[in-house]
């Protein structure tokens, strides 16, 4: 049972369009509702891999319900705290010809003490029979930043190792606390630790330095088409997928640590976990929703991911 947390839930308003062009008149091809929030898109691909998942979040308003309506269409346990305000509502424009995605976001929940001490008290009792946990988004105004921190603290109390996905303070303030893996994209790799790279190459050498710098265990980084960055006990590792003809690509990096902390589970060295997470990044941009995916696609891409070992010695 793998345990997701997402502080800041959303619902994904998908817009398939071929392309963005201001200042034109655009006709979506689609527009689809689709579970929203970094730890339930996670979750979302769990349930395609045929993991057992908990989604823990924070919902509030209409919005709020819609998420978990949607949240009932796919095998995934729900942990709802119901607290102020409204779930916020992600436009997602997912561009056909070139593969980017843009998000637009509104709304804000308001959380109280008394909705913390309930998130607290389920979020112990859940721990105790999850063998990972995975602490992913945004954190909401309305909770300190150091959230993460105490989550993946409470965890490793617990025995439970804990991967965290997010950005700029929200990460900072959880590295003391020893997290399993710290995750991010490229841009948000630069974002949080006040760095600029314009080549992979470049990518590289920073991360080795934030990597000791910082006394991290092990840091992913995904980088689109470039593949996966991977800094780790085991090795250094560079992931690359075969290009698929993107649909939407909302979601591929929550794919990623849903596969990591699947296979790690299993027991599987890094380069398998790698290999599992590059397939299943891959597969998820063939579908037309957030963080869907096609558990088939997944084992067709497998065979053809190509997983570097750029370091035969431990980091």
């Amino acid at each position: 049972m793998i345990l997701t947390v997402t502080l800041n839930s959303a619902i994904d308003k998908v817009l398939l369009i071929d392309e963005f062009k201001p200042n034109f008149p655009m006709q979506a091809k689609k527009v689809l509702l689709s579970v929203g929030g970094k730890g339930l898109d996670s979750s979302v691909v769990l349930s395609h891999l045929g993991v057992k998942t908990i989604g823990l979040t924070f919902v509030a308003g209409e919005n709020g319900r819609t998420l978990i309506e949607l949240l009932d269409g796919y095998e995934i346990i729900p942990e709802a705290i119901w607290v102020r305000g409204e779930t916020r509502i992600c436009y997602v424009i997912a561009e056909t010809n070139t593969g980017k995605v843009s998000h637009i976001k509104f709304g804000e929940m308001l959380i109280d003490q008394d909705h913390v001490d309930q998130f607290m008290q389920v979020f112990t009792n859940r721990l105790s029979s999850c063998s990972w946990l995975i602490c992913a988004g945004s954190i909401p105004k309305s909770l300190p930043n150091s959230f993460y921190g105490t989550l993946v603290q409470r965890a490793a109390l617990a025995g439970v190792p804990t991967l965290v996905d997010t950005l700029e303070s929200a990460s900072i303030e959880a590295l003391p606390y020893k997290p399993a893996i710290v995750k991010m994209n490229w841009n948000e790799f630069e974002r949080t630790f006040n760095v600029k790279t314009t080549r992979l190459e470049d990518l590289f050498a920073v991360a080795r330095q934030v990597f000791h710098q910082h006394h991290l265990e092990n840091l992913v980084l995904t980088c689109g088409v470039d593949g996966i960055i991977a800094i780790t006990r085991e090795g250094i590792y560079h992931v690359r997928a075969p290009l698929q003809k993107v649909i939407n690509a909302a979601g591929a990096g929550d794919g990623v640590s849903a596969a990591l902390v699947w296979r790690l589970s299993l027991g599987d060295r890094w380069v398998e976990a790698l290999r599992w997470a590059g397939a299943t990044a891959a597969a998820v941009v063939l579908t037309e929703g957030t963080a869907d995916c096609n558990f088939r696609d997944v084992q067709n891409i497998l065979p053809h991911v190509v997983v570097k070992n750029l370091s035969e010695t431990s980091v």
